[in-house]
């Protein structure tokens, strides 16, 4: 019997340094099905939209791809009156940059 997962798990692939197959311990169809997922919504957009994206990602001080997670995952076009979500997109950035150093 399987165990159901955490309350907290969103049924995603690991993300650690696994040695196994992709999937890690999991259900291999689950691992395609985010697989596909991902590309899906990764999916490169028209010339124009990805020009658009790029442009204001640098008005705000981010990248391409951080503004674009922002509109996948909250579905918000941040604008420069964001200053707060901008700020800790910015923090996230500089945490995830300290810890890889370490």
């Amino acid at each position: 019997m399987a165990r159901r997962p955490k309350r907290s798990h969103n049924g995603g692939p690991p993300l650690d340094d696994y040695k196994g197959p992709p999937w890690g311990n999991g259900d291999p169809y689950i691992f395609l099905a985010w697989q596909a997922a991902h590309a899906k919504a990764w999916k490169a957009p028209s010339r124009d939209v990805m020009l658009m994206r790029m442009e204001k990602a640098e008005r705000l001080g981010l990248t391409y791809e951080e503004y674009t997670l922002e509109i996948l995952e909250r579905g918000l076009h941040l604008q420069p009156k964001d200053t707060d979500r901008i700020a800790a997109i910015k923090a996230t950035r500089k945490r995830r940059r300290a810890s890889r150093l370490d």
